[in-house]
């Protein structure tokens, strides 16, 4: 991010709460106060969020950070004024896991400065709830909002909105997929435009990898390790098989990893039993007839999987 500041010369640098997943450790803080104070043409302001917020004993409380590095201890809106930038940034830190009120319902700005921009930080009932329609009119000329992972376009365009969430910079579990990054902006006489601009090292994938039936393990894992190739072996992976299998291939999940990048692999196979074979040879018994039952079903209904998976059920009732 520092870089991205330098080779954009980025003037300001907002940062809507969590900086860290959890609480700064004394040591994390001077390294990132560090960091902070090589931006030397970028001024930084930040709030505490619902990961990092302001425990008693948090270091954020009393540590000393460098001159261009500002950080909103209130937990009410107040304002940071950065003069040489003719700029207000408002915002308030959290003193708690949650705020369940709606303290920016009314944080309208006070004309401190030309600009005016606030640092808003939730958007669920846990975490101050948050309305678009109101937010916008409150009249700041921007808002960064923070807490949701995913860069969310609150507007229906990036390049026109006042009001957008960045996201994490890199995605923070399974379920944080897509390409993360940072919002840069502009903010010139009445006119805000800000883009997205991707620049997470990796991401997570949900890869969903379709078995034919008379693929073997063999096969499968050239497949996955194929469809990874693809994807980009930087990726984390969440994978899931699909499809039909020959009845006799159990697939070993854990020999499928090539590239150690698969966190979770769940196989959601059904077997792919010759039905009309086995009615032949089951005729008058309950496995008969409950394949007679559901054998003219479409393979993609769910009929048909119960058919699957009801034979499975009644075919290894037999063996045992």
């Amino acid at each position: 991010m520092a870089r991205a500041c330098r080779e954009e010369g980025a003037e300001l640098l907002l940062i809507a709460g969590d900086l860290f997943h959890r609480q700064p450790l004394l040591r994390e803080l001077k390294e990132v106060n560090d960091l902070f104070a090589s931006m030397t043409g970028t001024q930084v302001v930040l709030i505490a969020g619902n990961h990092d917020y302001l425990k008693r004993d948090s270091y954020y409380r009393t540590f000393v950070w460098a001159e261009n590095v500002h950080m909103i201890l209130d937990g009410q809106i107040s304002a940071v004024e950065l003069p040489q930038l003719s700029a207000a940034v408002y915002g308030l830190s959290y003193y708690g896991r949650e705020i369940r009120d709606r303290m920016y319902d009314q944080a309208v700005p006070g004309k401190r400065q030309k600009y005016e921009i606030l640092l808003a930080h939730g958007g669920d009932e846990r975490h101050i709830p948050v309305q678009k329609e109101k937010l916008h009119s409150l009249g700041y000329d921007y808002i960064a909002l923070g807490h949701i992972h995913k860069p969310t376009c609150v507007s229906e365009s990036f390049h026109e909105s006042r009001m957008e969430y960045s996201g994490a910079l890199e995605p923070i579990d399974k379920n944080d997929t897509g390409p993360h990054g940072y919002i840069l902006g502009e903010l010139t006489g009445g006119c805000c435009r800000v883009r997205f601009v991707p620049c997470s090292l990796r991401q997570y994938v949900h890869l969903e990898v379709t078995a034919e039936k008379k693929m073997t393990n063999g096969g499968l894992k050239v497949r996955i390790r194929q469809q990874i190739e693809a994807a980009g072996t930087q990726n984390i992976f969440k994978v899931t098989v699909k499809g039909f299998r020959d009845p006799d291939i159990l697939f070993d999940l854990d020999d499928m990893d090539t590239y150690g990048n698969i966190t979770d692999l769940a196989d959601d196979t059904k077997p792919s039993y010759d039905f009309k074979k086995l009615l032949a040879q089951n005729q008058g018994d309950l496995l008969g007839k409950y394949i007679e039952s559901l054998i003219d079903s479409d393979e993609d209904s769910v009929e048909y999987l119960a058919l699957c998976e009801g034979v499975q059920a009644l075919m290894e009732t037999r063996r045992g």
